[in-house]
């Protein structure tokens, strides 16, 4: 195209301009609230990865730290950390039960040294140093824990409580713990005590669970790459695993991008359900221009200059409410960044970043490029013999194959950036293949409803508020396909999100087994479980109990290679796992691969690796792995694939080696205790008497605190699933807008034929309710649809219809639409038949 023609076109776009904004609210709505819900999700995630990253060393405790299981560093460890670091600081967790008098509360205990913390602070209530809480008073050594602990037990400061064997005085409760996030997930609340005063408590003997870990402060200008590959070649077959301040967190960091990307995937959907409204705007614009392209053909404007005109106008509107998103969600996160702030467990450095406007800004361009552009094309085919008969409503063919192409190009841009920037390219083509196959079903059923309409108003005689309902429904104009895409995509969406919320609730909550163990008992010593199982099996109301030997151990090699070489990121090799041994195989147990050893084996060490993981880690019988168990390297041959179910809540080992490999390892034992709800307060107060080294952990209690970290997520999801919602509403209502004309001239037609106000109203409201109906069951089909693909092959977990979020679905969909219909029937029923007719000649 010539520049004469570029400025033509652009002179006139901007006269079209100078008409306002009329017309266009919808279309300015609908795209600066999906740009801004985008917007303000990459703001805050840049915001959180900013803080992680600018406060890593605080979080952490140190400038990097070694981190060992089931033991304190050796000599060799110790001389490498003296060389390296200006100094270190020895830090032991567990998980114990705090006891006072007969009341006792699961908690994840902090041991630490004089030099803790190396980074950042404590603040204790009441003001005082870490190092005088810990000092204690009236002769026992002190400690502080989580107000909630402390609230849990009755205790104030002052007041004395129980770790293992040994007292302790509780000087203060923790209201700020500098490093609390590089922990990661706990079952219990905090309790901080000296390393020195659990000598005599019990609870780090050998075998038991602990991890250590040796924050550094390292020299100036220390290159921790260095420093990484010299300590991990050092000590690679003693189990140590190393960790920076650059990543603190990295189970947080890994966390906020995963649910960033999924939360930024929730906003496009709305911006898909806002482009439906984009389209719907442009199309009844364009349709009111009618005589003005045909009086610009008639004055021989080309094809491609009519087509530019618009084209440049709908730009300019477009920048103008991408602008308008970008301004909501990026100053949005930052004017209410002190009370997101308080609600967040790890730093966050609210401000406007450029990546997250950017990434916003390239999702709302193109999602306007793309439901643009069909009815644009469209309007390039409007002749000047148009100035007699209204050509764009009935236009029906397809766009030129250029404008097909580019809207394929642009599609297919939007969903490998999407990809790209969410970091997830499986979820993010689950998403775009719902959302196309969702609008695919939605138009094929919307055609399908006007086909029934038209065909059901016939047998509708004698019930003309119907009829005429059933009549408008089946118009080839303005009948079910608007509002049903309108609407129908936004329930889509929020049908899919319920149906996935609540099928994750159930598989937390409902599928446990009809009996699910009360406790899980760990810590407990070879020469405790005698007394142990005589307590639990002598107890007739308890109905089953299982134990093991439990160790842990890292899975450093597959066949001689790296495991996470050969493993990639999977679960089993990140980090250590859970290992136990058996001389025979367990009744319980179904080999499905290879046989069991001999129950007097005791030749070179044998594994069964549970066979579901061993499929997806392609190991297969014969191959060797090598395991680091307390800092030793045990070299075994698989020999054995066994069935493991992890959602029966009992107790399950990915790996279990014959006895004689790991026997004379100092270990500890586990046990799960089956009992009716009545006795386990008794049963936990007895044990826990004889035995205070064990630690109890209340699977109810383990149920609730897993339960509502996914109300949190289920939350942050449910804002996105709002936004979807509250866009589909704004796009009926501009849908509704457009049809005002029709409706009016409907209304003047029948009370020219002397049809009564009521009946009339009743008909609009028929046409409504009936297209809501229509719009939600669909929605709900193609939602629950996605929702089983997702679940089935996302996230691997089974599915059943949530109902009660369907209903609502539905109820939705028949009140929205309702609403929005009824909100545009009061004026044409209010204006006057002759005007309306006569204006219609």
């Amino acid at each position: 195209m010539s520049t004469s023609a570029f400025r033509l076109a652009w002179r006139f776009a901007l006269r079209e301009l100078r008409g306002g904004l009329k017309g266009f609210r919808i279309f300015l709505a609908c795209l600066a609230l999906g740009v801004g819900v985008i917007a303000a999700i990459g703001s805050i995630r840049a915001s959180i990865e900013t803080g992680l990253s600018r406060e890593g060393a605080t979080i952490l405790g140190g400038d990097a730290e070694l981190n060992f299981t089931y033991r304190f560093a050796n000599e060799d460890e110790r001389a490498w950390l003296d060389r390296n670091a200006v100094r270190y600081s020895e830090i032991a967790e567990f998980r114990s039960m705090a006891t006072v008098g007969e009341e006792r509360g699961l908690t994840q205990v902090k041991a630490v040294d004089g030099l803790y913390p190396l980074k950042g602070a404590m603040d204790l209530a009441p003001k005082m140093p870490l190092e005088t809480a810990l000092a204690g008073a009236e002769g026992l050594p002190g400690g502080v824990m989580d107000r909630v602990l402390a609230d849990r037990l009755g205790l104030q400061p002052g007041d004395s409580f129980r770790l293992g064997t040994q007292d302790f005085r509780l000087m203060a409760v923790i209201t700020l713990e500098p490093d609390a996030a590089a922990s990661g997930f706990e079952l219990g609340p905090r309790t901080m005590v000296s390393t020195g005063d659990l000598a005599e408590s019990g609870l780090l003997e050998p075998g038991t669970l602990f991890d250590t870990k040796y924050r550094m402060e390292l020299p100036a200008g220390s290159d921790l790459n260095t420093l990484q590959a010299e300590a991990e070649g050092l000590f690679e077959t003693t189990g140590m695993r190393w960790r920076d301040a650059r990543n603190g967190a990295p189970g947080i960091s890994s966390f906020v991008e995963r649910l960033g990307g999924f939360l930024v995937l929730v906003g496009l959907s709305g911006l898909a359900v806002g482009g439906v409204g984009v389209s719907a705007a442009v199309r009844a614009y364009l349709a009111t221009k009618t005589a003005t392209i045909a009086t610009l053909r008639t004055l021989g404007a080309e094809r491609q200059t009519i087509f530019l005109t618009y084209f440049l106008q709908i730009g300019a509107l477009t920048l103008i409410g991408v602008g308008i998103g970008l301004v909501l969600g990026g100053l949005g996160p930052v004017l209410l960044g002190p009370l997101i702030a308080t609600q967040l467990p790890f730093p966050a450095v609210f401000s406007i970043y450029p990546s997250a406007l950017t990434e916003a800004a390239i999702y709302g361009v193109l999602t306007a490029f793309i439901f643009a552009l069909w009815p644009l094309a469209r309007a390039e085919r409007i002749r000047a013999a148009s100035l007699f008969r209204d050509a764009f409503a009935s236009q029906t063919r397809l766009p030129a194959p250029r404008y097909l192409l580019a809207t394929a190009m642009a599609l297919a841009a939007l969903v490998g950036l999407a990809a790209w920037f969410s970091g997830s390219a499986q979820l993010t083509l689950w998403t775009a293949g719902g959302l196309m196959g969702a609008l695919m079903v939605l138009l094929a059923a919307a055609l399908g409803i006007g086909f029934l309409a038209r065909r059901g108003s016939g047998a509708s005689r004698g019930r003309p508020a119907l009829r005429w309902a059933l009549s408008s429904i089946g118009s080839a104009r303005d009948g079910a396909v608007p509002a049903v895409l309108a609407l129908g995509l936004g329930l889509t969406v929020l049908a899919a999100i319920g149906q996935i919320d609540g099928n994750m609730r159930r598989a937390i909550a409902g599928n446990l087994p009809d009996v699910a163990p009360s406790y899980f008992f760990v810590d407990i010593q070879r020469s405790q479980m005698p007394g142990f199982l005589e307590r639990v099996e002598n107890d007739p109301a308890v109905n089953r109990v299982e134990n093991a030997p439990m160790l842990r151990g890292v899975l450093t090699r597959i066949n001689g290679q790296a495991a996470t070489e050969v493993a990639g990121d999977h679960w089993v090799v990140r980090g250590d796992r859970g290992i136990t041994y058996a001389a025979t195989q367990p009744e319980a147990t179904e080999v499905t691969a290879g046989k069991w050893w001999p129950e007097d084996y005791t030749g070179e060490p044998q594994i069964s690796f549970a066979a579901e993981e061993a499929e997806e880690l392609g190991l297969k019988l014969g191959d060797t792995l090598t395991l680091n168990i307390l800092g030793r390297d045990i070299n075994g041959t698989i020999t054995s694939f066994r069935n493991v179910d992890f959602s029966t809540a009992g107790m399950g080992f990915v790996m279990v080696l014959n006895e004689s490999a790991l026997a004379g390892a100092p270990h500890s034992f586990i046990a799960t205790v089956y009992a009716e709800e009545r006795a386990e307060a008794a049963i936990l107060r007895d044990l826990a008497r004889e035995m205070p080294n064990i630690t109890a952990i209340r699977m109810r209690d383990a149920i609730d605190r897993v339960s509502d970290i996914l109300r949190q997520l289920a939350a942050a999801t449910a804002y996105g699933a709002a936004a979807t919602l509250l866009t589909g509403f704004l796009v009926l209502l501009g849908t509704a807008a457009a049809g005002e004309p029709a409706r009016r001239y409907e209304a003047a037609l029948l009370k020219t034929l002397g049809a009564p106000r009521k009946q009339i109203l009743l008909s609009f409201a028929l046409r409504s309710a009936l297209l809501g109906a229509a719009a939600g069951l669909v929605a709900l089909a193609a939602g629950i649809a996605g929702a089983w693909a997702i679940n089935a092959y996302v996230f691997e977990t089974s599915y059943a219809v949530i109902w009660p979020n369907a209903l609502m679905v539905i109820s939705g969909g028949v009140l929205t639409t309702l609403l929005a219909g009824l909100a545009f029937a009061l004026r044409p029923l209010a204006a006057k038949p002759a005007r309306i007719l006569r204006a219609r000649e």
